[in-house]
């Protein structure tokens, strides 16, 4: 891999969990050279053996944990990543939750709906502006990724809170990069369909027995027929694709809600 991020750093939320999103892609900027800060919920051994896969990778890391639900440890994430690493200069809005799969007329509007939203949405909000504030302020542009979803363009049953939760990250993608454009900052979104991460194993066990599958294999089989590339997707795909729109080759790209789907979703 070259070296193309070898000055720059990485801030992805909900990046600590082996198997998931967030390592795939920092793993993908540590192996070009970016430094990378590990943020999740809690920092345990997990998380820290994530960590330590991007240093064995070269990279120099932070680990700083941080509840995206709440805007004064959000800004905390960028401070403390700013104090540590000099500088932040890529900011993944990862972080989220979609494991409350239930019928919209069965969801607890108090705790399941407020949950998700506060994690998926008014998280992604909270670090895009204290992100944005810390680029604004070094004068050097910077790029905002957030990582919506296929759901973010499709509604699927019983994820009410979560499909609004992706579709409201869209808006709020656009809305950012109305704004920040004119500081040399870029925000874009990222819409993979299926992963399965510790999150998709979940529900690819409530969809199997939903749907009337026999087997999560049978229904995983099904979701390879559907699909034009014949596969679900990989963290790697996201990480790519995260990698181009951080790349100075897409220093004209904004505002977009980039499908990354194997052509499963094509609006």
């Amino acid at each position: 891999m070259s070296g193309r991020f070898a000055d720059k750093t990485i801030v992805a939320t909900g990046s600590g969990k082996e198997k998931g999103l967030g390592q795939g892609v920092l793993q993908r900027f540590a192996d070009e050279g970016a430094q990378c800060v590990v943020s999740d919920l809690i920092i345990d051994a997990e998380a820290e053996a994530v960590a330590d896969d991007l240093r064995a990778r070269g990279a120099k890391v932070a680990t700083i944990a941080c509840d995206v639900s709440k805007a004064d440890q959000c800004q905390a994430l960028v401070e403390q990543t700013i104090g540590e690493m000099g500088g932040l200069d890529i900011f993944v809005n990862n972080a989220g939750i979609g494991f409350m799969m239930k019928p919209l007329l069965e969801v607890d509007t108090a705790k399941e709906w407020d949950q998700v939203i506060s994690v998926n949405l008014s998280g992604a909000f909270y670090c895009t502006q204290a992100a944005a504030r810390a680029m604004v302020a070094a004068g050097k542009g910077g790029r905002i990724i957030n990582i919506a979803s296929q759901a973010a363009k499709t509604g699927f049953p019983h994820l009410p809170a979560y499909v609004s939760s992706k579709h409201g990250m869209v808006g709020l993608t656009r809305a950012s990069a109305v704004e920040l454009g004119a500081h040399g900052i870029t925000v874009n979104a990222i819409c993979p369909n299926h992963v399965t991460t510790a999150l998709g194993a979940e529900q690819n066990a409530y969809f199997s027995k939903l749907l009337g599958f026999e087997s999560v294999e049978a229904y995983l089989d099904n979701m390879k027929a559907k699909n034009p590339m014949g596969r679900p997707g990989l963290p790697s795909d996201t990480a790519a694709a995260c990698a181009w729109l951080a790349s100075d080759e897409a220093i004209y790209v904004t505002g977009e809600a980039l499908n990354v789907s194997g052509g499963e979703e094509m609006h």
